[in-house]
């Protein structure tokens, strides 16, 4: 089977009304989003205290940037606060206007869009598949030698899942700094990794003024409607200058509030993260047992598969697998992935079950 039609990871209507499929009956395994869903506290909490729409949002969220600092162990005058990680992306960017930025790929697409937006160009640099798509820090720097002035990490990487260690991250820095070349790390998925302190940019954010690093509730805390991020940075100029052009309540009353609540939901983030390094353990020793697939070893919540079965291709485990009811992401859209690849986020456990035997039909 030819591959007919692109889908991005969350496009579920799209996907129920080309199968012909109802919406309701199908598992998305293409979003990334925690299956735990919403945390029930912070529900029952927002719907007691509804009457905060009528009041605007605190022009400084400095409640909300207090519970980040203490989320994340930084300085709250060193946050900002937006409408999801999009609008601090684009914010950023249009700010720094990079004429030539580094993307190791494959990766996030949005990037790219914004970077082009500002008037600048991308570079890529391949990850390689014999290196376990992992960062390759001397080839790296040669690349970054040749006139870049951003550097944009994905961290842990998607659609990879791979990740990049602090220490790494301190090597790549202090070299960017000594090039006048700002980095930008986006942690969307760093919540999930089995040991955050191993692979977040956070604390370095103390050290380096020529970093910025992202992080949203839409993945971990299963909360895209929300439209919270937050940004991290101690380069005091360009907070000066990202609060200064943001609009002002970019975030609403309601997302302000939710966003304390649920960096402080202790018991939901104790079990997210069990529930995911469980499943993680699990599903990957099933897999490593199939014959006809390659599996990279992930550090966040999905999983990219290479499939090695002649006449298989990626878009044909895909259909497989959405007219049993399982919405997958066929990776063939991504730039920098070459062969048949594609990509599953981790769902509860009988959900991941029935993804697996449906999988192990044609893969194992």
């Amino acid at each position: 089977m030819s591959k007919l039609q692109q889908f991005h990871g969350s496009d579920l209507e799209a996907v129920a009304r080309y199968f012909h499929l109802p919406q309701e009956e199908i598992i998305c395994f293409g979003a990334n989003v925690n299956p735990l869903g919403l945390s029930s506290s912070v529900k029952n909490t927002l719907a007691e205290h509804l009457e905060i729409i009528s009041s605007y949002p605190d022009r400084d969220y400095s409640s909300l940037k207090k519970q980040i600092s203490h989320y994340c162990h930084v300085c709250p005058q060193n946050i900002v606060v937006g409408n999801g990680c999009t609008e601090l992306i684009s914010l950023f960017i249009q700010l720094l206007k990079p004429r030539r930025a580094l993307l190791p790929i494959p990766s996030y697409s949005e990037y790219e869009r914004e970077i082009a937006l500002s008037g600048g160009t991308v570079e890529y640099f391949p990850l390689s598949q014999e290196e376990n798509f992992s960062l390759n820090l001397s080839s790296l720097y040669k690349v970054l030698e040749k006139n870049i002035d951003l550097l944009i990490l994905c961290n842990p990487n998607n659609p990879t899942s791979t990740a990049t260690c602090v220490d790494d991250l301190t090597r790549i820095l202090s070299f960017c700094k000594e090039k006048h070349i700002f980095v930008m790390i986006d942690e969307t998925y760093v919540e999930f990794v089995e040991d955050m302190d191993k692979i977040t940019a956070m604390p370095l954010t103390e050290s380096f003024d020529n970093l910025i690093v992202l992080r949203g509730v839409s993945k971990f805390f299963a909360a895209p409607g929300l439209r919270f991020g937050y940004g991290v940075t101690g380069n005091n100029g360009l907070l000066s200058q990202l609060n200064s052009i943001k609009n002002p309540w970019s975030l609403n009353s309601i997302g302000a509030y939710a966003g304390e609540l649920l960096l402080s939901d202790k018991n939901y983030i104790q079990k997210s993260r069990s529930l995911i390094s469980s499943e993680r353990k699990r599903i990957c020793k099933r897999l490593r047992a199939f014959s006809f697939i390659q599996v990279y070893e992930p550090a966040a919540n999905f999983i990219l598969l290479k499939i090695c079965k002649d006449n298989l291709t990626s878009y044909d485990v895909f259909v497989h697998a959405i007219q049993r009811g399982l919405m997958i992401r066929d990776c063939s859209s991504f730039v920098g992935l070459e062969g048949e690849f594609i990509r599953f986020c981790l769902m509860n456990p009988e959900d991941n079950d029935r993804l697996l035997d449906c999988l192990e039909e044609i893969l194992a």
